[in-house]
């Protein structure tokens, strides 16, 4: 027995492009730039520092004092010597004239005159702990910075751009089709 069959066959569309591609040019040249920086503008004032040392102190206690120093030593030291001297003369002058109340005054004054101060003896720091003395005044520094704007320069150059666009053609190389074939159908049964 045969059964009726219905064939159905297609074919697809087959399609066909030729594409040409675009093209786009881009050039870009660099930019003429200049730039300038001009110096900042710099004023600085400095106040030298001073240092002073004052050794006049250690310098007297290694009797090395300045002239006008001894001088006024030495008139000082001869006017208490004077006003000394006066009063030995004045004291022995009345031993003397008591003589009569007895003594040896003149072996005494003879004595006393011909024997000279005792020597003192100590240990000690020349010059003298602390003796020089120093001061400083620091330095002042005054910066002032003015900083200058810099000076830039730029031209810019114009892009070249060129463009060229594509094309796409379409063509069918096949149709599309569709066939159908009745197989094992008896005219007497289509209706």
């Amino acid at each position: 027995m045969q059964i009726p069959q219905i064939r159905l066959q297609t074919a697809p569309m087959k399609i066909g492009l030729e594409i040409e591609q675009p093209v786009q040019q881009i050039e870009q040249k660099a930019a003429v730039q200049s730039i300038q920086q001009p110096q900042a503008i710099l004023e600085i004032q400095t106040t030298p520092g001073k240092l002073t040392i004052d050794q006049s102190q250690a310098r007297e206690d290694m009797d090395l004092k300045s002239l006008s120093r001894r001088v006024d030593e030495f008139a000082q030291q001869g006017y208490q010597d004077w006003l000394a001297g006066m009063a030995r003369r004045a004291q022995q002058g009345t031993e003397l004239r008591h003589i009569e109340k007895g003594g040896n005054p003149l072996a005494e004054q003879a004595r006393q005159n011909s024997k000279g101060p005792e020597k003192q003896f100590n240990l000690g720091w020349i010059p003298s702990p602390f003796s020089v003395n120093l001061d400083y005044q620091k330095a002042e520094v005054k910066i002032e910075a003015t900083a200058q704007k810099p000076i830039i320069d730029a031209q810019i150059n114009t892009v070249n751009h060129t463009y060229t666009p594509g094309s796409v053609d379409v063509e069918i190389l096949q149709k599309n089709a569709l066939d159908i074939d009745f197989i094992n159908l008896y005219p007497d049964e289509i209706r």
